[in-house]
């Protein structure tokens, strides 16, 4: 196996495969290639040195590398060794992450076996995909050009709304460049040996236990909530509880060599997670396929003024998939002229049109008649695919 040890200062060059999102052509800006090459095994370990918090620009870090031929393992090989997996790029990581060059690099919010990481493969079927410990990091990641693209939640149909990205959207810069719908299908798993009525805990990600709420309930498990439901199965098998279960995906459980319990304990069948596609740089909008456009704005105070707002696009006929608000946090309260206080807003919507139809181009000029801020996150195809099965 050769091995090499890499210091790296720059950032690597773009790469790109074919995928539904890429299929729009780019801006001219972007140089894309799309190489053919098989899969290589890829092992991130770093050490740092001269660290200190919420500093990322004073690290001295360096990663070692080892690839190994696929001769010498099969890619369907899974490792059920949580030891021997790739470790999450943690933020004060960002400055020694590299790429071998052959693939695109997708990051995900997670470890391997996350619901994040079958997004971002079923986004980028040949990807190599890039486990980040936060969201923070994935979006930092894109930005440093140590990935392509980031895979990040973004609302599911029982849980809601993903907060935090929303937040970070606005923080950062990059693009929403493509949307995936993936179906999740959470199983209660265990330690070989373990049996369901030996667990009194179960632990996991906290919109996946909200999700199996009643069937968790209904088994008399004290519930406890940890960053990702695959880094819940991780955990039970890296410390070999006999008292305690996860609930995660079945490709957690083959990942981290865990038995299955039960399958499907979701409450609700129709379990569906969004995913946005994040990139650098926008894509060209067309009209050859279905778009969604998605943008952040906020209002002037007055009556009516929500109503106006929303009155735009009903006036095309452009329908309004999506609509999130959440505290301005610069301002988040407001003094009117009677002296009383409100919150200040700013208000997510996602519209099905594309920035390339003329009516979608109209119904912003009019929005901006009375928004005090507006911005466009991007452009994207809509997923009209059928959701694949976790």
């Amino acid at each position: 196996m050769a091995s090499s040890r890499i210091i790296s200062h720059s950032p690597p060059n773009l790469h790109c495969q074919s995928s539904p999102f890429d299929s729009v052509n780019p801006l001219p800006s972007i140089n894309l290639n799309f190489p053919s090459k098989r899969h290589r095994n890829l092992r991130i370990r770093a050490s740092i040195r001269g660290h200190r918090d919420n500093d990322i620009n004073d690290t001295l870090q360096s990663v070692e590398l080892r690839t190994s031929s696929a001769s010498a393992l099969p890619n369907d090989v899974v490792s059920k060794d949580p030891l021997s997996l790739p470790r999450p790029l943690s933020s004060n990581q960002l400055s020694s992450a590299v790429s071998d060059g052959s693939r695109l690099r997708v990051a995900y919010q997670g470890v391997r076996g996350a619901y994040s990481e079958s997004a971002a493969q079923k986004a980028y079927p040949n990807c190599e995909a890039v486990p980040c410990e936060q969201f923070d990091t994935a979006f930092e990641a894109v930005e440093r050009w140590l990935v392509d693209r980031a895979v990040l939640p973004i609302e599911n149909s029982l849980g809601g709304s993903i907060h935090r990205n929303y937040d970070l959207l606005l923080r950062h810069r990059l693009h929403i460049v493509g949307e995936v719908k993936y179906a999740v299908h959470h199983c209660l798993m265990a330690n070989h040996g373990v049996k369901l009525e030996n667990l009194k805990r179960v632990l996991s990600h906290p919109q996946a236990l909200a999700q199996c709420e009643n069937t968790l309930a209904g088994l008399g498990l004290v519930r406890e909530a940890v960053d990702d439901t695959a880094g819940a199965a991780k955990h039970v098998a890296l410390h070999e509880l006999q008292d305690a279960g996860a609930v995660a995906s079945s490709a957690a459980a083959e990942i981290y060599g865990l038995n299955v319990l039960a399958r499907d304990i979701q409450d609700d069948s129709d379990n569906v997670t969004r995913f946005l596609v994040l990139a650098r740089e926008p894509i060209l909008p067309g009209t050859d396929r279905p778009f969604k456009t998605s943008i952040v704005c906020s209002l002037e105070e007055g009556p009516g003024i929500l109503f106006k707002a929303l009155a735009v696009f009903a006036l095309r006929q452009i329908n309004l998939s999506k609509i999130e608000s959440r505290p301005l946090r610069n301002q988040p309260l407001r003094t009117s002229d009677d002296n009383n206080k409100y919150f200040d807003y700013l208000f997510y919507i996602d519209f099905e049109a594309s920035m390339a139809d003329q009516n979608a181009q109209n119904a912003l000029r009019h929005l901006k008649e009375f928004a005090t801020f507006l911005r466009v996150l991007g452009s994207y195809p809509m997923d009209t695919s059928h959701t694949s099965m976790a």
